[in-house]
């Protein structure tokens, strides 16, 4: 590992507002705020937004400057690049900001029932090969479950074509409430500013390769079995596989 990084670690164990537990200390002793991160952490009833793969942050602290009256964790296991998000809140003296590293599969181990009331889902891995992968899929949806209130927001922001129908698909096949879907976000008309005034590192480098953004908010029930839509996808032809071979599949499911 390179002095940077070793560097970037020390500070982010420095950082009050960056939040860790290992996988081990979860399974054995649980995890402490889970049901207690309003009283414990934010100190405020506010309602809690996560944003799963936050990378560097960015997201996550321009919607905490949008929207002071709400408390947002960013979320994702490469602490290289959280640090960069965490180092800004710290300096800003924000205190509606926490960023927790973790692996995404757990993040039901962090959380009690109802105490999330959106997610947000920014330029995710398209996962084609496997559907259980895939941050929209009904794997993780269940899991989402059983921390978000009843109705709770899931927003996807991505450049990935192949995301954007399958989540559109799962949310059409279970009947889910969509609120908003455009597969041009900067071409729609009467979007809030919100969603094109903040933008992360990838959505940029997507934009100026002229990739389209797409974008969908749905609300997540309680109640109701969730099932897989059984259709073939086109598959984003300027993606890889493996990072390094561009796959030759037209389609995956």
């Amino acid at each position: 590992m390179g002095k940077g990084k070793l560097a970037k670690f020390a500070e982010m164990a420095e950082n009050p507002l960056v939040v860790e537990c290992p996988f081990w200390q979860l399974k054995e002793e649980g995890f402490p705020l889970k049901g207690y991160w309003h009283r414990d952490f934010f100190k405020n009833d506010n309602p809690i937004v996560l944003e799963l793969g936050c990378g560097r942050g960015e997201y996550t602290i321009g919607l905490a400057r949008r929207f002071p009256d709400k408390n947002f964790i960013g979320v994702d296991i490469k602490g290289a690049r959280m640090w960069h998000g965490a180092k800004t809140a710290m300096e800003e003296g924000m205190t509606n900001v926490a960023f927790l590293r973790t692996n995404i599969e757990c993040i039901d181990g962090f959380f009690a029932p109802g105490e999330v009331a959106e997610l947000w889902l920014t330029f995710s891995d398209p996962q084609m090969k496997k559907a259980t992968k895939r941050l929209t899929s009904t794997y993780f949806m269940e899991r989402y479950r059983h921390f978000l209130t009843d109705g709770g927001l899931i927003h996807v922001k991505t450049d990935s074509n192949f995301l954007a129908t399958y989540t559109k698909y799962i949310v059409e096949k279970n009947h889910l409430p969509m609120e908003q879907c455009t597969f041009d976000l900067y071409a729609e008309k009467g979007v809030d500013t919100a969603l094109l005034d903040i933008q992360t590192y990838y959505e940029g480098m997507w934009l100026e390769r002229g990739i389209p953004i797409k974008y969908l908010r749905f609300r997540l029930p309680q109640s109701g079995t969730l099932e897989e839509p059984d259709v073939e996808i086109p598959v984003d032809g300027y993606r890889s596989y493996n990072h390094q071979v561009v796959s030759t599949r037209k389609t995956g499911k």
